[in-house]
């Protein structure tokens, strides 16, 4: 670094040292080489070094890993309600993979559980974590599957299209992520032209996918997550009692064998390549509140708690009798929030 540091402070030394020089000591052409010369020299630092070239240009892996892995500790814990399982487990396995200089294989995820639950919005998080422009970098990719795969028909062209996306954008950066969302909605089968790259290969065709990170969304298996949740409600047992070894196994037989799902007997799952599946628990009226006022005070507005206990009661709840979970999460918190508040 201070090699680096020292070879552009001298190459800015050569292009301003003539311009100390009085006109007469300094040949035209010989100036204009010198000036030339140190321009190059100085552009070659500049590029040779990362951090300076990286404040004025995206780079893959934007951000240190440990800075990574602080920033989603702190969005997850600021800004995600009633899903203690989310953070435990999306914090330590991002974390440690990022730390990890010898992974084996890419990351891949499988976040599951009703609308509104938070999925798409851990994902974001993640995606900002990483690169600071989020969604929107250009080494961050999103895929939606009725956008992107929607006729049937065609599926040989997309898993074409899959594979040539994944392994041109790796190619590029390493560190890429994708996030393939509405996986309950993706036509079964599609999903496991990306085995290779998600497997134990040290390289395919010169590539290496051990960066990579995979980020699935789903709805399927959220009847699952429910009866857990419930069975622990009824039980008198508070839904942080609730351990990821208590609800992943069934929820990944579920996903496996619902035929609704992308994952249906997707070698995937079959060959145990996803790492993770993180069930997003039904939210509660008050995680729904927490929602509501963090969404106010992102606005820049005043928490008004009669307001805010309006819109939770406006939301619908299920089961019928008991009335525990928000059938649409925080979902429609933002579109009730234009109609109370005059903005």
């Amino acid at each position: 670094m201070k090699l680096r540091r020292g070879a552009l402070r001298a190459a800015l030394a050569l292009v301003l040292l003539p311009l100390l020089t009085p006109a007469g000591a300094v040949e035209p052409i010989s100036l204009g080489l010198a000036i030339a010369g140190a321009a190059a020299s100085a552009l070659t630092g500049f590029i040779s070094y990362p951090r300076l070239y990286c404040y004025f240009r995206e780079c893959c892996l934007h951000r240190h890993d440990q800075r990574a892995a602080a920033a989603l500790q702190e969005n997850l814990d600021k800004k995600l309600f009633g899903q203690h399982l989310v953070s435990k487990v999306v914090v330590k396995a991002v974390r440690g993979f990022l730390n990890n200089t010898n992974a084996k294989k890419p990351l891949a995820l499988s976040l599951h559980g009703w609308t509104g639950t938070g999925k798409n919005f851990v994902s974001k998080i993640v995606a900002e974590s990483i690169y600071k422009r989020g969604l929107q970098s250009k080494y961050v990719h999103q895929f939606v599957a009725t956008l992107h795969f929607p006729h049937a028909h065609s599926i040989n062209l997309y898993k074409d299209q899959l594979q040539s996306w994944i392994r041109g954008n790796v190619s590029i950066c390493p560190r890429s992520l994708f996030i393939f969302d509405e996986m309950d909605k993706m036509h079964a089968g599609l999903i496991d032209s990306i085995k290779p790259f998600l497997d134990y290969y040290e390289l395919l065709d010169g590539v290496s996918y051990r960066q990579a990170i995979f980020i699935f969304l789903s709805n399927a298996g959220a009847e699952k997550i429910t009866e857990v949740a419930l069975d622990f409600w009824r039980n008198g047992r508070t839904r942080e009692d609730i351990q990821l070894t208590d609800i992943q196994n069934a929820l990944s037989v579920s996903v496996f064998n619902n035929k609704n799902s992308g994952f249906w007997h997707s070698t995937l799952i079959d060959r145990n390549l996803i790492d993770y599946f993180i069930p997003f628990l039904p939210l509660e009226y008050r995680h729904v509140k927490m929602c509501v006022r963090v969404e106010v005070e992102s606005r820049g507005y005043t928490v008004d708690e009669d307001i805010v206990s309006r819109i939770a009661d406006e939301m619908t709840y299920f089961p019928r009798e008991e009335r525990i979970y928000s059938d649409k999460g925080c979902k429609t918190v933002d579109a009730k929030l234009d109609y109370y508040y005059d903005f």
